[in-house]
């Protein structure tokens, strides 16, 4: 996990172009021999930072919508389980079936599928992690496929109302499998976003933590360790992430 929240990736973005307009202000007297170190790489390396930086923010967005429109899917689910077997136990189903049904119904009860995102606020960072919370609702469908399964093997089960029928609970079933995977496929997007951009932050020698470094160590031979010109660059903070 990263030691710097996401404002901090965005802080490092923002301080490398205070560093660039300094390095631009020295004109002619900046003047590197590595091509990574020069005035146009620099601002291509801040440009495609910004880029990255954004894209992982737009991911996010969509990752967070994509577990707000599951919370909202799931909503119902459990008091739904509890009246499917009312309406089992109103027919001429057998025990042993209805039991199978209530065993059903208790799993869904019992699982909970805690959502560490906050439903109304889309820029909450995307977890480190999904696999608890994932495995949740993985299961939370399997126990809601498993009632309908029991429901649909006994031909008495045929109730007038709507939300009860077999043909709207197995939509309902796929709703559910939808946005369980629509979390997944989002929150894997999310996830490499933020490894593309840790890439151009953060690598060795080539990300922007590395440059900005070199840059200072620049600065600092040409003008001196006590010149004006290192003194206005040597106290802007890069903070390299943990791996």
């Amino acid at each position: 996990m990263a030691s710097i929240s996401e404002t901090g990736h965005a802080k490092n973005v923002a301080n490398f172009q205070d560093l660039i307009a300094f390095v631009t202000g020295y004109g002619t007297s900046y003047s590197p021999n590595k091509a990574a170190l020069k005035l146009p790489a620099l601002n291509t390396l801040y440009t495609t930072s910004q880029s990255k930086l954004s894209d992982v923010t737009a991911k996010n967005t969509n990752f967070n919508n994509a577990v707000n429109a599951r919370i909202k899917s799931f909503a119902g689910i459990r008091p739904l389980a509890t009246r499917l077997v009312s309406a089992l136990d109103a027919t001429d189903a057998t025990k042993e079936k209805l039991n199978n049904a209530k065993a059903f119904n208790k799993k869904l009860q019992g699982r909970r599928a805690t959502a560490s995102i906050n439903p109304k606020d889309p820029n909450t960072p995307a977890p480190a992690t999904i696999s608890s919370s994932q495995q949740s609702y993985d299961q939370m469908i399997q126990h809601f496929a498993g009632l309908i399964s029991v429901l649909s093997s006994e031909p008495s089960y045929t109730p007038n109302e709507i939300d009860l029928k077999i043909a709207t609970l197995t939509a309902k079933q796929a709703e559910l499998n939808a946005r369980n995977s629509e979390v997944s496929t989002n929150y894997t997007a999310v996830s490499n976003a933020r490894i593309d951009r840790n890439k151009t932050l953060y690598n060795t020698d080539t990300g922007l933590v590395d440059i900005a470094a070199e840059v200072k160590k620049y600065i600092k031979s040409v003008y001196g360790a006590s010149s004006p010109e290192f003194a206005q660059v040597k106290a802007i903070e890069f903070k390299k992430e943990r791996r």
